[in-house]
């Protein structure tokens, strides 16, 4: 699960960046149409994009059929580590392009202008400029993608044909076919432990922090629902701002413009 998971992860990564980097420096039309193309395969189910790939991956496939007929033989493509692989990039990917894109886009241009007017060449303004600066996107896809990478079941069974016993696999025959719940429960929580400590790490700490206040905030807001339901004439009619304490990403998604 480990190893799947760090390779799709770094795959992800190498695809990402370089593809939501050119999304950023496009004019504003573009960057609508091209993050509208990375969201439009999630606006299809997991199971529907997961069931075409062993369609095109299968010996009497799409791409077995042109290697056929150009000469080069079918080759065995599912039920495969490969196809895991590919399964995790495809069904991931934007879950690292998004939050790469939302700090790139947010670069200063002028700090970049000004590393090459300090004498640095494109190598050096990419290492010591651009990817300093993008490092919270960078931790949050990294987290984004890993961690259901390495707790995914689907994929492994179907792409894989059951040949690869991912964590995800085993916490799913728990309760699907053991019907040991307890077992599956205590793998489950390990596993969100885990996921909880890397997570911790590779978010920078002001994330974490916000991530924590924007939790307390939902968390609050679910609490007063009834108040807040009962008193919507008045804070829309009004403008009285939002009646719970909550950080700017919290209050655009919870409050009431």
């Amino acid at each position: 699960s480990i190893w799947f998971g760090f390779l799709a992860t770094f795959l992800c990564l190498l695809i990402a960046y370089p593809l939501a980097y050119a999304i950023a420096k496009s004019s504003a039309n573009v960057q609508r149409t091209m993050v509208a193309l990375v969201m439009l395969p999630m606006w299809m189910n997991f199971l529907i994009r997961t069931y075409s790939w062993m369609t095109i991956l299968q010996n009497t496939g799409v791409i077995n059929n042109i290697l056929d007929a150009l000469g080069f033989g079918r080759v065995k493509m599912l039920n495969t580590p490969g196809a895991v692989i590919l399964g995790m990039v495809y069904n991931f990917l934007p879950f690292m392009i998004l939050p790469l894109y939302s700090v790139l886009a947010k670069l200063d241009p002028s700090v970049v202008e000004a590393a090459q007017d300090l004498g640095g060449n494109s190598l050096t303004v990419l290492s010591k400029v651009i990817l300093p600066l993008s490092m919270p996107g960078i931790a949050s896809g990294l987290t984004m993608v890993f961690v259901p990478s390495v707790s995914t079941f689907y994929i492994s069974q179907k792409l894989g044909g059951g040949s690869f016993d991912l964590i995800g696999d085993v916490i799913e025959r728990q309760f699907q076919q053991s019907y040991n719940y307890n077992l599956g429960a205590a793998i489950s929580l390990v596993l969100m432990v885990l996921t909880v400590a890397i997570a911790h790490q590779l978010l920078p700490s002001d994330a974490v922090v916000g991530l924590r206040e924007d939790a307390i905030a939902a968390f609050f807001w679910v609490a007063n629902w009834r108040f807040v339901s009962k008193h919507t004439d008045y804070f829309t009619e009004v403008g009285a701002p939002c009646p719970l304490y909550t950080s700017d990403a919290a209050y655009d998604l919870l409050c009431v413009d």
